[in-house]
């Protein structure tokens, strides 16, 4: 069982966050699962865990430095596509697809995405 319900991360035009999540999301199996009023976007498996959507206080939206977030991918084919749709919508490399040294078969690639958030999609797969 996760220790986490969901991540929701700011963003300064959400029209573009949805687009860009909905296309970025797809290989890794993450379906849109909820979107309230034009103010927040969801996608999941089950339920929607990882959240888009405006600053509630109404201030600015910005990315943290030093925060990652970490999605779990089904398989390395789906990370290379992660990257690749990442980049094609004008996400930025922050760690081409490739092994990590932070496990056995530990496989992952790096973005930013489209307001700044850093983004990693990692497996454990031998293949």
């Amino acid at each position: 069982m996760s220790i986490l319900t969901h991540i929701t991360l700011g963003t300064q035009d959400l029209d573009r966050a949805k687009l860009f999540y909905d296309y970025v999301l797809e290989p890794l199996n993450f379906k849109p699962l909820l979107n309230l009023a034009h103010k927040i976007c969801g996608w999941g498996i089950q339920s929607p865990q990882f959240m888009v959507g405006y600053p509630r206080n109404g201030e600015p939206a910005s990315a943290s430095n030093g925060l990652t977030i970490g999605l779990q991918a089904p398989n390395r084919a789906a990370i290379n596509e992660f990257y690749r749709r990442a980049l094609e919508l004008g996400g930025t490399d922050e760690g081409p697809p490739g092994p990590r040294p932070f496990g056995e078969n530990a496989y992952a690639a790096y973005i930013r995405d489209l307001d700044g958030h850093k983004i990693v999609a990692s497996c454990r797969s031998p293949e």
